[in-house]
């Protein structure tokens, strides 16, 4: 029946494959499988400082590349769930150390206010939503976080070279008030749908960085109070590794390649 129903949907409404353009279908199960087909550790050249860890779903080519023009673009909605699935295989395969405990809060790279208005979405909030949903079914606590606010106007980064987004959004981006408390009760995992340069990223996660640091140092400052004449601080903190982390649904296929050996 379902078979039928779709047969009969497309003709009366003509429809094509988002991905590779196949007629009488939104999505055929090649390019849905193709998506999330092997989720890699990515690394853009040149590497902007303060990039966490990041992980992408697929390469941007080909079907991977359509979908999400189609989902940001075009408004094909329905892109959202194969799109958040890729995402949050790319999230498992890099998300947090072992033994670590909490939930995961995906915390998505904004969008401008110009670009939502003119989209009529926010296609990364979408697809964090979806794959979060997909997180939870597997069994793993997972929610969106959308903290991440912009203070400044941005140029378009179309166009823009890597060292010219960065500098672009040098200091564009704050957690928003509140925010902080949200993020300490859990493991941060910034997510994006495409990675090109990584400057988008690293300066989510100076933001969110920012205000860790600032909580760290009360904690620390509180620390020495109580600890005071029983030989004070120790240092705790100094040299411990950096736990944010970062889950693409795409990259350049030029990071993927980096990380072959």
């Amino acid at each position: 029946m379902r078979g039928w129903w779709q047969e009969i949907a497309g003709l009366v409404l003509p429809v094509a494959c988002a991905g590779c353009g196949r007629p009488r279908t939104e999505l055929c199960e090649e390019c849905a499988a193709g998506a999330a087909a092997g989720p890699r550790r990515v690394r853009p050249a040149p590497e902007p400082a303060g990039l966490p860890v990041v992980h992408a779903a697929a390469p941007y080519e080909n079907a991977v590349r359509a979908m999400l023009l189609a989902h940001k673009e075009r408004g094909v909605l329905g892109l959202a769930g194969v799109l958040g699935g890729a995402l949050a295989a790319a999230v498992r395969a890099g998300a947090g150390y072992p033994g670590e405990r909490g939930p995961l809060l995906l915390v998505p790279v904004p969008s401008t206010r110009r670009a939502t208005a003119g989209r009529g979405h926010d296609p990364v909030r979408r697809i964090a939503a979806a794959a979060a949903a997909e997180l939870r079914r597997g069994g793993t606590s997972a929610r969106v976080l959308a903290v991440l606010r912009q203070r400044r106007a941005v140029a378009d980064q179309a166009g823009l070279g890597a060292r010219e987004r960065q500098a672009n959004l040098a200091g564009a981006l704050v957690v928003a008030d509140g925010g902080r408390r949200l993020l300490d009760g859990g493991r941060v995992v910034l997510v994006d749908d495409l990675l090109t340069t990584g400057a988008s990223l690293a300066e989510a996660a100076r933001a969110v960085r920012e205000v860790a640091e600032v909580g760290a140092g009360r904690a620390a400052r509180a620390s020495s109070d109580t600890s005071a004449g029983t030989g004070g601080a120790d240092g705790a903190g100094e040299g411990a590794p950096d736990r944010l982390r970062a889950a693409v649904v795409a990259a350049s296929p030029s990071a993927f390649e980096i990380n072959r050996n």
